[in-house]
């Protein structure tokens, strides 16, 4: 059986989301950025050819985004460790789950990770700002994020830790930007430049010139 890929997503809702680029975006921009970048995140994961269910682990109601083929999941509550490990026990079998805030992620890139959570027992990618984009579970265990602390600089090195301790030994991925600032999304637009991303943020910045 093919593993499952997880999105973990917050509806693109205006003062919910990307609130860090605002400003120089207003909230308005900055949802109409994340949508974008949950589009990109969304059209990479319908591309893979490892995945078996898509699912969008979902902190509010999908608006017209989400495609054909997905299912959709209510995110638990509680802290982001907390909702991370819900997502893998609702979907209840091998998954590689991914944030949506790496718009430049590609299906080849998803792939690595789905094969490396059949083949070995883990995945991780980690993220330039210290946290992690990526991360995959043979067999879900909410002990993998006990005690780790969620967007830190040094997240993804506890997390990592924290999966040696249970003696697993992840399939390390290619790093990424997670786009935080708008540095972050200027540079990620930079490399992946056909996405929607990119044509959002250069719509925004045009106003703005």
């Amino acid at each position: 059986m093919l593993p499952a890929l997880i999105v973990i997503a917050k509806a693109p809702v205006p003062g919910r989301v990307k609130t860090r680029l605002t400003p120089p975006c207003t909230p308005e921009q900055a949802a109409a950025l994340a949508r974008a970048a949950l589009r990109d995140t969304l059209d990479a994961a319908a591309a893979t050819t490892r995945a078996g269910r898509r699912v969008v682990a979902l902190d509010g109601d999908p608006d017209g985004w989400l495609p054909d083929g997905f299912e959709v999941i209510p995110q638990r509550s509680g802290g982001l460790g907390e909702r991370l490990a819900g997502a893998f026990e609702d979907v209840g079998e091998p998954a590689l789950l991914v944030g949506m805030d790496t718009p430049q992620v590609t299906p080849d890139l998803l792939d690595l990770g789905l094969d490396a959570v059949v083949s070995g027992d883990s995945a991780f990618g980690a993220a330039l700002d210290g946290g992690y984009w990526a991360i995959g579970l043979r067999t879900p265990d909410p002990e993998v994020f006990a005690g780790v602390p969620m967007s830190t600089s040094r997240t993804g090195a506890v997390q990592r830790a924290r999966l040696a301790t249970l003696g697993l030994r992840p399939a390390i991925l290619t790093p990424l930007r997670d786009v935080d600032t708008i540095a972050d999304a200027r540079a990620v637009a930079a490399e992946a430049p056909e996405s929607r991303f990119a044509a959002e943020l250069g719509e925004i910045e045009a106003v703005a010139a």
